[in-house]
């Protein structure tokens, strides 16, 4: 079963310095047919004006990983952490027994376009950490570059998920596969260009809800990237 979620179905809010979409319920969105698929919670994608961004407020028992598609943000928490993540880099926060954070973006004159994710830990009051890690184009030019894993292998960041998390760019013409997810949930989220999803097309910012599928082949309709949830 593929169910698609399209860019413009999606919740949205616009606070001036803040233009997001919402595919799942958030904030003042709310939408008893889309609340999470499985283990994942929050997909947003944000616009956030030069020198804007979130003043300090609390997380507890949530994965958070921000994937930044251009522009960079400055990240400041409780844990000590105070760092600038760029283009290409994900961060992910483990909110645990709880952390205070502060997002703004790092540029006086350029926006920041970013996907904040939210996934459900695989037990509540872990304790709370960080990672930040540099996943260049080449690293996932058409090809599945797994960046997030329950076990952090190969390089990518941890999450304390059954989950394993990829990113692909794929130039015009290629395309993609990855198996054995019978019995498990996939999601496709688009950041640009245009998809193909087992025989299904994809626009940027379009979702795509995956069951009972013996293997996802993903193909490029023109340039394009997108994030793919192997969950269980």
């Amino acid at each position: 079963m593929l169910d698609i979620i399209r860019s413009e179905s999606r919740g949205s809010a616009d606070h001036g310095w803040l233009k997001a979409k919402h595919t799942f319920s958030f904030a003042e969105y709310r939408d008893p047919e889309r609340v999470h698929f499985g283990k994942l919670r929050v997909i947003n994608e944000d616009r956030i004006a030069p020198a804007q961004g979130f003043g300090t407020h609390p997380h507890k028992d949530m994965e958070i990983v921000t994937y930044i598609i251009s522009g960079a943000i400055e990240h400041k928490d409780s844990m000590g952490n105070g760092t600038v993540i760029r283009a290409g880099e994900v961060q992910r926060m483990t909110a645990g027994t709880g952390v205070l954070h502060s997002e703004f973006n790092h540029s006086a004159d350029e926006e920041l376009h970013l996907l904040q994710i939210w996934i459900f830990p695989e037990q509540n009051d872990l304790e709370p950490g960080y990672e930040q890690t540099l996943f260049s184009r080449e690293d996932k030019l058409n090809r599945l570059r797994l960046i997030g894993s329950n076990d952090g292998r190969d390089g990518s960041i941890t999450i304390h998920q059954d989950v394993d998390l990829y990113a692909s760019v794929l130039e015009t013409g290629n395309e993609v596969t990855l198996g054995g997810v019978a019995d498990r949930r996939v999601f496709v989220q688009v950041v640009s260009g245009e998809l193909e999803v087992n025989g299904e097309k994809l626009s940027a910012g379009d979702g795509a809800q995956i069951r009972h599928a013996a293997e996802i082949v993903a193909k490029s309709e023109s340039d394009a990237e997108f994030l793919l949830f192997n969950m269980a």
